[in-house]
């Protein structure tokens, strides 16, 4: 989930960097305090989020619109499509941009959330696991409460398909305030909270598992490789683990959009066990393929964009 819930590929590229930056090879020694300032960390973090979410964009929009499905009866229209087939609808009928459907207000999200997060971790890393641990899921809950928002009307305006309802982030904004009030943009967020603590703790400990493994078997391969591929598959552990929340969220924070009627009305966990009754268990996966098929490029977006930039900008005058 978005705060993915920290994760969406962003856990996975969280550890990444986490142990590229780390001094020696062995996981158990100290590590090292980088040497790029605030500002370069704070604007590094928050570009590379944005450029990797705008490069994964056209697999995020598929995965909404796959999860969404269902949740009303004219949805039988995307009854059991596949990835190809839904792509191609989407060019044929709403054009190639389509693909990045609110697509800004996700940089205008992602700049701020990935930058708290990602100079949370560079603080708190030195200071040992436990604290890491706490300190990375609190930086993710205050992240995901100030900007959920956006991530709301992200939802809503990438949704959407032929009928147009929101014509924008800030017409998006005044109609669900004056149609359902201010908490109606907050519509979810139990979601995305329940799922941070998860979220981190699956990640994190598939990462230094798969990492620790990996290096008392091959202690010689490339610290760049070992790192890419653990962030990966940790980053498709968590994703797994918590897709399911992330479904909820998504059909959550479209309840009462476009005028339309409400789906679920018994909260959080009665929304769980509509899909399970109505859906079987398959209903709260739909969407994860794109979800897979994001995380080893997101992962890698991030890094190198994420160290390219902290170079050039610890140079510069934010050094």
């Amino acid at each position: 989930m978005e705060a993915r819930l920290a994760v969406d590929g962003g856990s996975g590229a969280r550890n990444f960097l986490h142990h590229h930056h780390s001094r020696p090879t062995p996981p158990s020694q100290p590590q090292s305090i980088t040497q790029a300032g605030t500002v370069p960390q704070l604007l590094a973090g928050g570009i590379a989020g944005a450029f990797s979410k705008t490069c994964t964009a056209p697999l995020a929009r598929l995965t909404i619109l796959f999860q969404v499905q269902g949740m009303h009866s004219n949805a039988a229209l995307m009854s059991n499509p596949s990835i190809w087939h839904e792509a191609l609808r989407i060019v044929n009928e709403e054009g190639f941009r389509a693909f990045w459907k609110g697509n800004m207000v996700t940089i205008a999200h992602r700049l701020p959330y990935t930058s708290v997060n990602f100079y949370a971790y560079e603080q708190y890393k030195s200071f040992g696991f436990f604290v890491h641990f706490v300190g990375g899921g609190l930086a993710g809950i205050t992240a995901a409460s100030a900007t959920y928002p956006l991530d709301l009307i992200r939802t809503r305006l990438a949704a959407q398909r032929n009928t147009i309802y929101y014509k924008g982030v800030s017409h998006a904004l005044q109609t669900i305030c004056r149609e359902e009030g201010f908490l109606g943009l907050y519509k979810g967020l139990g979601a995305t909270l329940l799922g941070v603590g998860p979220s981190i703790a699956i990640s994190f400990s598939v990462y230094e598992s798969l990492r620790h493994y990996w290096l008392s078997q091959r202690p010689n391969d490339s610290t760049v490789l070992v790192s890419l591929a653990c962030g990966s598959l940790s980053g498709i552990a968590s994703s797994t683990a918590t897709f399911p929340l992330d479904l909820v969220r998504r059909r959550m924070q479209l309840e009462g959009a476009g005028g339309r009627a409400r789906v679920y009305n018994t909260g959080l966990f009665g929304t769980f066990g509509h899909i399970l009754r109505t859906e079987s268990l398959r209903g709260l996966y739909r969407g994860i393929m794109p979800e897979y098929y994001k995380v080893v490029p997101s992962v890698g977006i991030v890094f190198m964009t994420y160290e390219t930039l902290k170079k050039l900008l610890s140079q510069g005058p934010f050094s």
